[in-house]
């Protein structure tokens, strides 16, 4: 069965399908786009060992010309070198202001790939392919594209929609657990900030941290109800003006943590849940946000096997030096994603630095 969302924007509106066994579809899927013959496919090794080949036959049957790139795996890869090696794989193969670059990765790969589409002759096409759950409900959708500074998480980049994103739930039994549980945690963030129906189906499933343990349905309504609650926020708000803000829960704080660890300790994902839990934590000292909302919040993070604490001898002045490079900051405040109900959050740069540092106290491993 297929599923099909709509991101509606008023420059370029496109469409996200979700289908079992698509991948050896994705030919037939982007032709009626009417784009030009070239494909520049980027990938990591890992993910084309699994699943370039497919992609490609399948592309060289509707008639695409494909050539490939593929660079490191890994978060600390996410930058302008990596960005150069695909420009070059461009020049030796002589992409045009028609051609598509196509991203079979996780959400690394998805947002290089995007940035060097965005600014390749000046923006060409861009087709995103996920192969993890983190892209699948969060980073192959809403045209977020960039690479990370050594001070910062991507503080580089540019708003740069797809033309197609083509989800084949199928590949994430190749997945390694880590990674599919730092995806739970855009999942979670889902339910806290948009959706309590899901909420409620996250809490009534036994398990979240394995996909094996956890019933297709549910795998399905988490793809559907994540990628969907994605579109409705872009949609009405493309390039964060103000709802699309809300995205960012969790990745405040998680943001810093990420960078002050050289992006190799932490996923994504699990430096999000951190986030999650931190910026939960500063609701209720705001009062904000219930306790027990909280911890039914918490609750999930750990059932999908996620971190809660920071880790070992990160230092907390560190932290708050580093929320001041944050993308957010607006004159100079931190704006807090900060959750008031389970399906509402608010924004606000009005977070007492005392009760930022007296949270983080309370998250570190020693406590």
């Amino acid at each position: 069965m297929t599923s099909v969302i709509h991101v509606n924007l008023p420059q370029q509106s496109y469409e996200i399908a979700i289908a079992s066994a698509s991948l050896d579809h994705l030919g037939q899927h982007i032709t009626s786009l009417h784009l030009g013959k070239k494909v520049l496919l980027v990938s990591n090794p890992t993910i084309f060992k699994h699943y370039g080949e497919r992609a490609i036959k399948s592309l060289e049957a509707a008639g695409f010309t494909v050539a490939t790139s593929t660079l490191p795996p890994g978060e600390r890869y996410k930058n302008l070198n990596s960005i150069q090696k695909i420009y070059d794989s461009a020049v030796e193969n002589r992409l045009e202001r028609s051609s598509t670059m196509v991203a079979l990765g996780g959400g690394v790969i998805g947002d290089m790939t995007g940035f060097a589409a965005a600014t390749w002759l000046r923006g060409i096409n861009v087709v995103q392919v996920p192969t993890t759950l983190l892209a699948m409900v969060d980073s192959s959708v809403g045209g977020k594209t960039g690479v990370n500074h050594p001070q910062g998480k991507n503080l580089i980049g540019a708003f740069y929609q797809p033309r197609f994103v083509l989800i084949d739930p199928e590949v994430l039994k190749t997945l390694p657990v880590s990674e599919f549980r730092a995806g739970m945690a855009e999942v979670i963030k889902y339910g806290v900030i948009w959706d309590t129906e899901l909420f409620a189906q996250l809490e009534a499933s036994k398990h979240l941290n394995q996909l094996r343990y956890i019933q297709p349905e549910l795998i399905d309504t988490i793809l559907s109800r994540s990628c969907q609650a994605k579109a409705d926020v872009v949609s009405k708000d493309e390039k964060e003006a103000g709802l699309r803000a809300i995205l960012n829960y969790g990745h405040t704080v998680g943001h810093a943590v990420e960078s002050l660890t050289g992006y190799r300790l932490l996923k994504h994902g699990e430096a999000v849940a951190i986030g999650m839990v931190a910026a939960g934590q500063i609701a209720v000292e705001m009062g904000l946000w219930s306790k027990e909302d909280t911890e039914r919040q918490n609750a999930l993070i750990q059932k999908a096997g996620l971190p809660t604490q920071l880790p070992d001898g990160i230092d907390i002045a560190a932290i708050i030096a580093a929320l001041q490079l944050d993308k957010k900051v607006r004159d100079g405040k931190v704006r807090f994603v900060l959750p008031t109900q389970i399906g509402v959050v608010k924004v606000t740069d009005e977070v007492p630095s005392e009760i930022v540092e007296k949270v983080l106290q309370g998250m570190q491993a020693n406590n």
